[in-house]
């Protein structure tokens, strides 16, 4: 199937004057259905509807925005795979050098408006605009004037109400509000998007479109708010100065939390200066057909023409030969987007689907045998967590794993591992690993190891990643994440299973610093953690508040939003500096912060030479 047409010369090639839709993003496109672009692209496509992309436009030429012509129905908008904040700065606000979603992974790269890539108009150090949905939108608007705008993918959906950005250190309003958008779809939009094409097409308007589950709309008359909505505190609340506007931030989120379930969620309001932002429930799941569709569309599986000689797309590599398997995940770690974006309820597809794909992995050039992953949010779970979850939806005020088990949670590998076995069996699969996240205690909790046991046999490269975070149990249940015990026999039994089967394979953990509650304490004890077990990480994460996540409120809050307890937040650099420098306390760079570090806590007995000693004196 060919690419999507990217330009006016592309549409009348196809005999197409115009476009029904012009999808904007901030990522190259590559027709892959792990970017976004291309699978919205190929839903509208498979309905009937003809669709341009413009990837990656110059945001400083309004030409750039023209290329395809005015879409006939609307202009939709999305920032990328990524927040375009987290995509261009790192978790010290600092720019990043490289964007693996931009050609050739080079950030200075763009659609210039004559068509041609290149640094943008302006010479930006990155083409894709900081807060890029806005910036977006605000060019369609001047490309063609009285063109709908359709904002979505996951910088407006964690931005749909008043939320925290880190990088100003301020409160910002909806991003409905500021991109001067109709409507905004959140979560993962194809029933929404469908429903809001089939009444374009119809000639209804778009501000006039309401009651879409996944979207969310604005008004200014109090007397169209829906009835029985809940009415979240307002943007003069949650963006009062102190200790006013920490409680009511944390109010917002709570009721939010509440109802972020398609089976119980109601509507929810918020009103910002004499203007209301209406959320209406999330979407209903994907039935699994219906996801293996949407996977199985005729991509080309690769990044477009216009991006050779430029090194292609990097992040490409990265899916170039895995499978998505499920969406979803009922984990809920509490730094983490996925439950407020995807949904807690787990939709998988089907293992005939999975085969399907497979089969055309293998006859694409450069396959070598090796499928590099099968997974999703979470590789191991394949079906809602319980009976009442399927029917009735997540439960809002519990969660199904931590820091104990939900009695109800249903746990069972045998789907999951009847389609790794199937896979592995097909005719030029040399391996199949699995390399996305593996929710360590939820294998642990199975009564049957056989999943454990071909994991390690036959599913891991060499090396298994996972993420306990941290090895503070009070830090681990801020988080959302098991005890630190969990983690502990999982390890140890990893290493019974390599040694059984005559293998050395490494678990790789993946660590957080100074996430809200972890005092410099909480990173000595990991720091040792990580001394008595002869690991050393060559990376950690600082904790990255983003919007949309339970540990950002506490870091803006200084509280559990779900509880209200207090919570401790090391928000200096500084501080977050020396958390970081102890979990790499064998860096030489890091020698300076760990003495620092040490002596603040009085704990001069780790610096020297003996056996237990982090950092020696000079």
């Amino acid at each position: 199937m060919p690419f999507l047409p990217v330009s006016r010369v592309d549409l009348e090639a196809r005999g197409m004057a115009q476009a029904d839709f012009v999808l904007v993003t901030g990522d190259a496109y590559v027709d892959h259905p792990a970017f976004a672009a291309a699978l919205l692209g190929r839903l509208l496509e498979a309905e009937g509807y003809s669709v341009a992309v413009l990837a990656r436009p110059d945001p400083d030429d309004v030409e750039a925005f023209r290329l395809a012509g005015p879409p006939r129905l609307a202009f939709l908008v999305g920032a990328g795979a990524l927040d375009s904040m987290v995509s261009s700065y790192t978790a010290a606000r600092k720019p990043r050098s490289e964007d693996d979603y931009a050609p050739g992974g080079r950030p200075e790269l763009c659609l210039r408006g004559d068509g041609t890539l290149g640094p943008g108009k302006a010479g930006r150090r990155n083409a894709r605009p900081d807060r890029a949905v806005i910036a977006y939108a605000a060019k369609c608007r001047e490309a063609f004037k009285g063109v709908p705008v359709v904002i979505g993918g996951i910088e407006a959906s964690l931005r749909r109400f008043s939320h925290y950005d880190y990088w100003s250190d301020t409160m910002r309003r909806s991003v409905l509000l500021d991109a001067k958008a109709d409507l905004l779809v959140h979560g993962m939009g194809e029933t929404a998007l469908l429903e809001i094409a089939r009444r374009l097409a119809a000639g209804e308007p778009a501000p006039g479109i309401r009651g879409v589950r996944g979207t969310a709309w604005r008004t200014s008359r109090r007397e169209d708010l829906p009835a029985g909505a809940v009415e979240l505190p307002p943007w003069t609340a949650v963006s009062a100065p102190g200790e006013p506007g920490f409680a009511a931030y944390a109010e917002s989120f709570r009721l939010q939390h509440l109802n972020a379930d398609p089976y119980s969620g109601k509507v929810l309001v918020e009103e910002s200066e004499g203007r209301f932002v209406v959320q209406e429930p999330p979407a209903f799941p994907l039935a699994a057909d219906a996801l293996d569709r949407l996977y199985e569309a005729p991509y080309e599986r690769a990044a477009h023409p216009m991006y050779e000689g430029l090194g292609g797309v990097p992040a490409l590599e990265e899916v170039r030969f895995s499978l998505a398997s499920a969406r979803g995940c009922f984990g809920s770690c509490s730094f983490c987007s996925l439950a407020y974006h995807q949904g807690r309820i787990v939709q998988a597809r089907t293992a005939d689907s999975l085969e399907r794909e497979a089969r055309v992995l293998t006859a694409l050039p450069g396959f070598k045998g090796y499928i590099h992953d099968v997974g999703g949010p979470t590789a191991n779970f394949r079906a809602p967590a319980c009976a009442r979850q399927e029917k009735h939806g997540a439960c809002p005020d519990r969660r199904c794993l931590a820091p104990e088990a939900c009695p109800s949670l249903k746990v069972d590998h045998s789907d999951y591992l009847a389609v790794l076995r199937r896979l592995r069996s097909l005719p030029g699969v040399r391996k199949v690993f699995v390399r996305s996240g593996i929710r360590f205690d939820y294998l642990m909790l199975d009564p049957d190891d056989g999943f454990y046991r071909e994991l390690v046999e036959h599913h891991v490269s060499g090396q298994l990643k996972v993420a306990p975070e941290h090895v503070s149990d009070r830090v681990l249940s801020l988080m959302g994440k098991p005890p630190r015990r969990v983690y502990d026999t999982f390890a140890r039994r990893f290493a019974e299973l390599n040694r059984e089967y005559g293998l050395k394979q490494y678990l790789i953990p993946y660590f957080i610093s100074a996430h809200p509650g972890a005092t410099l304490a909480d990173a000595l004890e990991l720091a040792e953690y990580l001394r008595d077990s002869g690991f050393s990480p060559d990376q950690v994460q600082d904790f990255y508040p983003t919007p949309g996540t339970r540990s950002t409120v506490m870091f803006r809050t200084g509280r559990d939003p779900l509880t209200g307890e207090a919570v401790y937040v090391a928000r200096g650099e500084r501080e977050r500096a020396l958390q970081r420098a102890l979990l790499q306390y064998r860096k030489p760079e890091n020698r300076k912060l760990v003495r620092e570090a040490l002596e603040l806590l009085g704990r001069r007995d780790l610096i020297g030479r003996g056996p237990k000693c982090l950092v020696g004196e000079r």
